[in-house]
């Protein structure tokens, strides 16, 4: 008998404030006893409940059940930046440049996949368009070595055929109201997510359609048992003649790649909602998000009342933590980088305070491959998003439950050529390796 016990469960830092500022959810719903599913998806961010849709579009009889540790939107699926890109975004690099013309052009067309098949699932839940605004973004550079990153990407958007638009620096304050930046470099192909508006009417949406989504129940358990799995719960047990991992980097926690994938987290803060006086004296749009030029430099990104008030989000600094626990000191220095960003940015609204912080997983591998695969019999991964987990794990999820049900496509041929993620050095090597290298590149990024 084959069993994988769970050696630890998420552990979260700072609120989910993409959740906090939307309407309180209703009551969660755990697994009440024990169930018999013909698949169960071990997570509820975005590559479990694309798994759980893609099940049900092409098997609408199929019983399925998402087990999700927590509550829907408030893991990592509530802690990202809202950004679902459809271009290369290579965070490991200088310009976001991918691998070469031809496997660009691949990945995009399977982003842009991610990208439909999200779009579908807001029109079938009626999911509110604010959540899922195809804005565009930015590509912000406050140097002229950030300004010379950005021609170098559009130089290889060029070659893959991609608009994009360079934005100077009248342009960047038209839009976001600072005299920061320098340039700009917009591409029309992001959507712009409320995170967890999108998840938890997503999550919402296959409920009402017969998926049993359960909260608050970790799977702690999976047993193979006869052809099919057993998962153990603190509600009750699953038993499924098929599973779907969507744990991204806590698919070592069942102990699969183990020492194999980085776990990294970033840093963000949201401010508290700006008044009428604060945002006369920022102008600008109403919405817009901005990555730096340099990858490790720091996000920004606008919000209005629909998508949860008023508010500006400031995204930097990371951490690669094995043990996958952020801790408070981390997220205490990030919150007084934040700060500093932000009076930059906007000294304009020097004071305004930031109501939320936070800290979000991603998992990465030194080759950038993800672990979309079959792991054993009827136990399959959608995991190891690469810090692109809103189009990565929404694309992971439809190729696991392809994979699950014997459907052969795009994506599953795209990720079944992955090779695997390569080993880490030992630690402590890997840690005090791995963070130099983030705070060296952080330095480097500087005004970015």
């Amino acid at each position: 008998m084959t069993t994988h016990v769970a050696r630890r469960v998420p552990v979260h830092r700072g609120p989910a404030a993409w959740s906090a500022i939307l309407p309180g959810q209703p009551a969660p719903v755990p697994l009440a006893g024990d169930a018999v599913v013909d698949v169960a998806v071990v997570g509820g961010g975005f590559a479990g409940l694309s798994a759980a849709l893609r099940l049900r579009q092409i098997d609408p009889g199929l019983r399925v059940a998402v087990l999700e540790a927590g509550r829907l939107a408030e893991g990592a699926s509530g802690r990202n930046s809202g950004f679902m890109i459809d271009l290369p975004h290579d965070l490991s690099s200088d310009d976001y440049a991918g691998h070469g013309v031809e496997a660009d052009r691949a990945m995009i067309a399977l982003n842009r996949r991610a990208i439909a098949f999200a779009g579908e699932a807001v029109e079938r839940f009626g999911i509110p368009p604010a959540f899922f605004d195809r804005a565009g973004k930015v590509n912000g550079a406050a140097s002229a070595t950030a300004d010379a990153l950005n021609a170098s990407y559009a130089a290889h958007l060029a070659q893959l055929g991609e608009p994009g638009e360079r934005l100077d620096a009248r342009g960047m304050r038209e839009l976001t109201g600072s005299g920061h930046y320098v340039s700009g470099l917009f591409t029309p192909g992001t959507v712009m997510l409320q995170p967890a508006g999108y998840i938890r009417g997503l999550g919402e949406g296959l409920r009402r359609d017969g998926v049993m989504v359960a909260e608050t129940t970790p799977v702690l358990k999976l047993e193979r048992r006869g052809g099919g799995w057993e998962l153990a719960t603190p509600h009750g047990r699953v038993s499924a003649g098929a599973v779907v991992l969507a744990t991204n980097g806590h698919l070592e926690s069942f102990g699969f790649a183990r020492g194999r994938l980085m776990h990294v987290f970033l840093y963000a803060s949201m401010t508290a909602e700006l008044g009428p006086e604060a945002l006369k004296a920022l102008g600008g749009a109403p919405r817009w998000g901005i990555t730096p030029s340099d990858p490790m430099g720091t996000t920004m990104r606008r919000i209005d009342g629909p998508q949860g008030g008023n508010r500006i989000v400031t995204r930097s600094c990371g951490s690669f933590l094995p043990g996958m626990e952020p801790g408070e000191a981390g997220l205490r220095r990030a919150a007084r980088v934040h700060r500093r960003k932000f009076d930059e940015r906007f000294p304009m609204l020097r004071g305004i305070p930031m109501e939320f912080a936070w800290a979000g997983h991603l998992c990465l591998s030194r080759n950038g491959v993800s672990v979309m695969r079959r792991l054993d019999d009827g136990l399959f991964a959608a995991c190891v998003q690469n810090g692109l987990g809103t189009a990565r794990g929404t694309l992971t999820g439809i190729g696991a439950a392809e994979l699950a049900l014997g459907v052969a496509s795009d994506v599953t041929r795209h990720f079944g050529a992955e090779a695997e993620p390569p080993r880490l050095p030992p630690p402590p090597v890997s840690t005090l390796g791995a963070n130099a290298v983030l705070r060296w590149r952080e330095a480097r990024a500087a005004r970015e």
